[in-house]
Parts: structure tokens; C-alpha cells; sequence
């Protein structure tokens, strides 16, 4: 795992100039915790490569960048092959040369072989930097899922990359600015989703695309779409769940390799738990594994990644997590959070992986199962959304929603009055709003209010989820909740969830694998029936069948939870004062992003009961540390 920057000149004859090398390991300097090992550098004419390593496999001779053989092709990389030995194996009988034994070095000898088509035959999470010397090209790639991230921009003449945007501001000529429209994202999704940064003029690569700059010409081209065509002879659920226990097993056992301690992040559900019980059956002796808890019962489950430890006799350690750990932890994630980020989990993400790598340097995860397995109780939601449709509007606007209206707030974890009212409200949109509004924070009306006049006047009446829309005509999934399990891979697992553990975990020099963003796993799993993931409101249902036997019966059938924390209940309390300083009106005013009254308004009911603002306000909290320490310093 590493972080990478550079840029390459809109001259590709440009000599490196006075400077340049200093310039180049400033920007690595600024992502020192991607890669605390060691620093590698090549400037050549028109290009400049730069990266921080974490070293993990082939310690000894693993150093980047890394070229073939007639030194025509250099390349630096974040990220890992994890299918290098054979593409080595198979790239050595062509006659390729090889000076070590990292998994980055098969890149340039395959793009020798395969030109631009390379990435097909990688199965990994990655961003590549790729510079052909004799086409005098640069190429950008950011794996399948988007595990990896890539921020890119023009500037000075030149395109500049990085891992991070905070290497890209590290630069002179490029100076920090907010994209409204990105903001207007953000507000919406609680993320913002690519091609769009936080930040005007840099742009972040989408997942499983490839740019390519050549001529001072900037073109990106997906190269990965998955598909969720169905084979005509429907296979058993028994066939099915053997061909898909296969492919997770090969998939962990595969992100196994490591020349560093190892071990796997331990939630207690379903999807980590089915990632350490394979673990374990591929390691000799006891696989360390890592949860933490809460003070708070509704959110605590480390009670479950206990019983799994003990089912599967790992070696487990835990971390409670307490109010003021957490509070001190939220005023620190500005430091490092260089794009807002409001997903409640963050904060938990973040004090788990500190504390892992306190024992290991790499870590497996269950990211990507609720996405590929339709885990999330919003699918079922769509189901009862259909029925809710059917019902005769006098009948909703007169009986249920004044009841849903009427529940009294909670502060417990995904409590039911929450997520009725996050459904009632969304009712009466199609499918694209109705499915963001559940997940995300303000909807139209209350960006409305929320935005400033000058805001507003610059984002006038683009629809926020335009991109989404493009994404649900692309998808051949004919199945509405297929469709939407579509969307959340592009999109919130892509620019949520995947960014949240990349910059958590890299924050403190972990790497973090994702064995069922094996695409060979995902792909099937596309391929089977929509039934066999969601059956009627038992979500998963494929892949808690394909590891029944693995897991206790207990693990295996527990609703799901969630990797929260307690934060409607926090701002009413130990964040209180935090969020009240966040949103002063000194802050609000000056920066004339947003509506202090309406703010006022939002904290007012909060705290006094009427409603539960968390999701707002947390989305306003974050954006303010963020702006504290890379807008406003």
C-alpha cells in the first residue's frame, strides 16, 4: 500500500526544471501516512512520479517506481495485485526480465504486452500512474471498485495527480476553492461522488476507469462494467451456494499473501465474520482478529465479534470506544478528512484501525458484501414502498403519515421512528430520489433553506441526482432492487464507504482488503437470480446459506446493525458544545455557504426533542471541521 503523486507537462519535451524534485517529494511528504517506508522519485522529460511506500510484499527489493526492461515504461502504484504470481508466471515465459519480486513490477511488462487493455487482466485494488516514454503518455487507473482513490487536475500547464487532494494543494498553483455544485452534493449524498472533488478544478478518477493524457488531451474511458445478465438455466440455490463459497474462499485466501503481520477486522456480522472464518481456515495457528465497542448498548456489538472469535478460535482483541475518545477524535478528523465525509461510522473506523495497527500492518474487511448481497434494509424498502404506492393517498396523508409524523424522537441506533419518517418523507419521489433520500441528509426543500442566495444562485436547478439517473440507464439489471444494489456500487460503496476505510485506515498506515470486491465474487453473484440475494425480507440469502455451516446459526440470521455511533445522542450532550461553536453564527455568516437561521433552527429542535436532526447536522458538523483546516487555514 503507498500513496502516489505527480504530474505530467503539456509538453512532453519539457526537461525537469529547478526545483521540480523538491516540489515532487513536498507533495509526498503531504501523504507521509500512506507509506511511512520509504520515498521514490523519477523525473524524466514531460513527467514526474513521485510515491510514499508501505511496504508489504517483497520488502527487500519492492521499491517503486518500477519500469520493463528497456526502461520505456516506468510506473508507480498504490495498492496491491493480489493475481500477480500467475500474470509473473505467465509474462516470464513471454521472455519479460524481472529485477524483484513485487507485485507492481508485473505492471509494466503487462502493459508491454497488452498496451491500454492491461487492467482487464488485473485482479486487485489499485491507482496506477503509468508514463509510455516512447508515446510520450500518461495513463491514470483506479481499480473496479474504487478501493484505491485518484484526485487529478489541470494546473499550470500541466495535470497533476495524487492519492489525496491535500498532495495536490501542497502545490503552489493550486490553490484550495469550494465547487458549489460539489457542495450541493454532498448535502445531498453525504459524500461527494466522482468525477466531482469538494474542490474546484480537481476532479477524482471514477472506479474502473482509465485516463489517459496525451497531447495535452485528457481522456477517460471505463474499461469495467459489471453485469448483471442471468444464465439461461437457473442453477440450484445448493449450486449456487457452492460455486459461491468457492470463489470467497479463494478470494480471502488470495488477500492472505503478505509479507507483514495480518489479521481481519471483526464486526460480528455476517460479512466480517464470513471473511475470518475463511481467514482462519487458510492460516496456520490463530488469525488475529479486531473489534471495538461502544458504552451504548443499541450501537455496541462487539458482543457478537466475540462469540465468532470464540466459534472459530481466533486470536481476538477488542477496544471500547468511549464518549470522550470519540469527541477528541472528531475534532482530529479535520486534520486528516481533506474532503468532507459524513458517514456516522468514520469516527469508529477510524479509532479500530489505530488500534489494529498497533498489532499488524494489513487488515481484511467485509466491505462490499451489503452492496453485492443486497444486505441493506433499504431493499426490502423498496419492496414496501410498492405496496405503500398502491395504497390510496387519502389513506397515507390522512392516517399514516400524521402517525409517523406523531412518533416521538429517538436517539437509539436506526430506531424505527427514524426510519419511518425517513420513508414516509420520500414517498412521493421515483425510485432514484426515493433511494439516496434514505441514505442521505437534506433533500431539495431543505437544501432550499439551508443554502445561501449566492450558493443557490450558482447551482440554480441542476437535479443533484442526474448522475444516478445516467448510472440506472447504463445498467442492464432488470430487477428494481438489482438496479439499486447498481447504483450503491458506484456510487456509496465507491464514494462512502470505500473512501471512509481508505482514509481512516491510511491515516494511520493500515492497509485494509476487501475480499468480496473480488470482481470473480461480485460477478457471479450479479449473475444469479435476484431472489437468491433478497427472498422476500431476508436479505443475503445466497450467502448465508453458501456459509451456514461456517458461523453460529445466531450470527448468521441477526438483523443487521450497522458500524455507527451514537451521534444523535452525542450532539444532544458531550458534542453539544463542539457543534455549537462549529455552527456560530461567526462561522455560518462569514463563509455565506449556508442559512444560520435554518441552522439554528435544525439545532434548536434537535436538542430540544421535536425532531431528530442528527443526519443534518452531523453532515453540517464534519463539513465545518473539514473547511476549518483546508479552506479557511
Amino acid at each position: 500500500m503507498c500513496g502516489i503523486a505527480g504530474w505530467a507537462y503539456l509538453d512532453p519535451k519539457r526537461p525537469p526544471m529547478f526545483g521540480d524534485e523538491v516540489m515532487l517529494s513536498s507533495m509526498c511528504d503531504r501523504i507521509w501516512h500512506r507509506g511511512p517506508d520509504a520515498e521514490g522519485i523519477w523525473m524524466g522529460h514531460g513527467v514526474a512520479l513521485g510515491m510514499r511506500r508501505l511496504a508489504v510484499i517483497d520488502l527487500e527489493t519492492g521499491e517503486q517506481p518500477v519500469w520493463n526492461e528497456d526502461r520505456s515504461i516506468v510506473v508507480v502504484m498504490n495498492g496491491e495485485i493480489y493475481n500477480y504470481r500467475e500474470l509473473r508466471k505467465d509474462l516470464v515465459e513471454r521472455g519479460h526480465k524481472f529485477c524483484g519480486n513485487s507485485d507492481t513490477e508485473v505492471i509494466p511488462h503487462l502493459y508491454d504486452e497488452l498496451g491500454e487493455t492491461f487492467l482487464d487482466v488485473l485482479n486487485g485494488m489499485f491507482a496506477i500512474a503509468l508514463w509510455d516514454t516512447r508515446l510520450e503518455k500518461l495513463i491514470l487507473a483506479r481499480d473496479r471498485f474504487g478501493e484505491k482513490p485518484l484526485y487529478y487536475g489541470t494546473f499550470d500547464d500541466r495535470l497533476f495527480f495524487a492519492s489525496e487532494p491535500k498532495a495536490l494543494l501542497t502545490h503552489p498553483k493550486i490553490a484550495p476553492e469550494i465547487d458549489p455544485h460539489a457542495l450541493h452534493q454532498y448535502l445531498s449524498y453525504d459524500y461527494v461522488p466522482a468525477p466531482l472533488s469538494i474542490y474546484k478544478g480537481i476532479s477524482k478518477l471514477p472506479a474502473a476507469h482509465r485516463l489517459v493524457w496525451e497531447a495535452g488531451k485528457i481522456t477517460t474511458i471505463p474499461y469495467w462494467k459489471l453485469s448483471f445478465a442471468k444464465d439461461e438455466k437457473k442453477p440450484s440455490v445448493e449450486d449456487a451456494s457452492s460455486e459461491l463459497r468457492s470463489l470467497i474462499s479463494k478470494s480471502v485466501e488470495e488477500r492472505l499473501v503478505s509479507d507483514v503481520p495480518l489479521g481481519v477486522l471483526l464486526s460480528g456480522g455476517i460479512d466480517s465474520s464470513t471473511v475470518a472464518a475463511f481467514a482462519q481456515q487458510h492460516t496456520e495457528g490463530k488469525v488475529k482478529t479486531f473489534s471495538i465497542g461502544f458504552e451504548e448498548d443499541t450501537f455496541d456489538e462487539s458482543a457478537y465479534a466475540k462469540k465468532v472469535a470464540l466459534h472459530l478460535g481466533t486470536d481476538h482483541h477488542e477496544e471500547r470506544l468511549s464518549v470522550s475518545t470519540a469527541k477528541t477524535l472528531i475534532t482530529e478528523i479535520g486534520g486528516w478528512l481533506d474532503e468532507p465525509l459524513s458517514d456516522g461510522s468514520l469516527i469508529p473506523t477510524y479509532l479500530l484501525s489505530r488500534f489494529v495497527r498497533e498489532h499488524v500492518t494489513v487488515a481484511l474487511g467485509g466491505d462490499g458484501g451489503d452492496e453485492i448481497f443486497a444486505g441493506y434494509p433499504t431493499y426490502y424498502g423498496h419492496k414496501v414502498a410498492r405496496v405503500y404506492d398502491a395504497m390510496p393517498r387519502f389513506f397515507k396523508t390522512g392516517v399514516i403519515e400524521p402517525i409517523v409524523r406523531n412518533l416521538s424522537a429517538s436517539t437509539d441506533n436506526l430506531s424505527f421512528d427514524y426510519k419511518a419518517k425517513r420513508f414516509v418523507s420520500s414517498a412521493d419521489n421515483d425510485v432514484v430520489v426515493r433511494h439516496h433520500s434514505w441514505f442521505g441528509s437534506f433533500s431539495g426543500e431543505e437544501k432550499q433553506e439551508l443554502l445561501s442566495d449566492s450558493v443557490r444562485s450558482v447551482i440554480k436547478d441542476i437535479d443533484v441526482y442526474q448522475s444516478a439517473r445516467q448510472m440506472l440507464a447504463e445498467c442492464d439489471a432488470k430487477d428494481r432492487i438489482e438496479q439499486m444494489q447498481f447504483l450503491d456500487m458506484n456510487l456509496y460503496l465507491a464514494e462512502d464507504i470505500l473512501t471512509k476505510v481508505d482514509r481512516a485506515s491510511m491515516a494511520v498506515s493500515l492497509e485494509v482488503r476487501a475480499p468480496f470486491l473480488d470482481h470473480h465474487v461480485a460477478e457471479y453473484a450479479a449473475s444469479l437470480p435476484a431472489e437468491y440475494k433478497l427472498r422476500g425480507s431476508s436479505t443475503k440469502y445466497i450467502l448465508k446459506k453458501a456459509v451456514a455451516d461456517l458461523l453460529p446459526a445466531e450470527i448468521i440470521n441477526r438483523p443487521k446493525k450497522g458500524f455507527g455511533m451514537p451521534v444523535a445522542k452525542w450532539l444532544k450532550g458531550t458534542l453539544n458544545p463542539l457543534m455549537h461553536e462549529m455552527l456560530s453564527p461567526s462561522r455560518v455568516i462569514i463563509q455565506d455557504l449556508f442559512n444560520y437561521e435554518y441552522v439554528k433552527e435544525l439545532m434548536r429542535e434537535h436538542e430540544q426533542g421535536i425532531a431528530n436532526h442528527y443526519k443534518q447536522l452531523w453532515t453540517l458538523l464534519v463539513f465545518q471541521l473539514w473547511y476549518e483546516n483546508f479552506i479557511k487555514q
